[in-house]
């Protein structure tokens, strides 16, 4: 399926599930080839932005804000197209997303604090003198 339909389709799902598509789709575009921790991290970043509300109230609207993740940088006739991988970012954002709903002081954290990430192939200018975490192939920071 292309992207460009996947994240239409979201529009038209009801909450949760849209969320957990978007959440899934992140994942997958930034993460598919990390390891399990990785993935996680990388959907946590996604909820920890969605509580703080700066860049949207819902997980689409977070990883759908300009040039924040890979649902906004990748065109939108790519093809998500490896099951396999799409099924593990789907259950890594259920889990992630039932996670999130426990209290604070109950969540399991693999990045507190962090709402950004790159990979460490890269040194954003906004990553400078920030102390990170490095999961697999990214690199989490937290900035806010």
């Amino acid at each position: 399926m292309k992207l460009s339909m996947l994240l239409w389709l979201t529009s038209l799902m009801p909450q949760p599930v849209a969320d957990h598509a978007c959440l899934a789709t992140t994942v997958y575009l930034e993460a598919r080839s990390e390891p399990t921790i990785g993935q996680l991290a990388v959907a946590e970043v996604a909820l920890r932005r969605r509580d703080r509300g700066q860049w949207g109230d819902t997980v689409c609207k977070v990883v759908t804000a300009p040039h924040q993740f890979a649902t906004t940088t990748t065109s939108g006739s790519f093809e998500i197209d490896n099951l396999e991988s799409f099924s593990k970012a789907w259950a890594i954002a259920g889990r992630s997303l039932t996670n999130w709903q426990l209290p604070l002081a109950q969540r399991h954290m693999f990045v507190p604090h962090a709402d950004h990430f790159a990979t460490i192939a890269i040194s954003p200018a906004w990553s400078h003198n920030r102390p990170s975490v490095t999961i697999g192939e990214h690199a989490f920071y937290a900035v806010n």
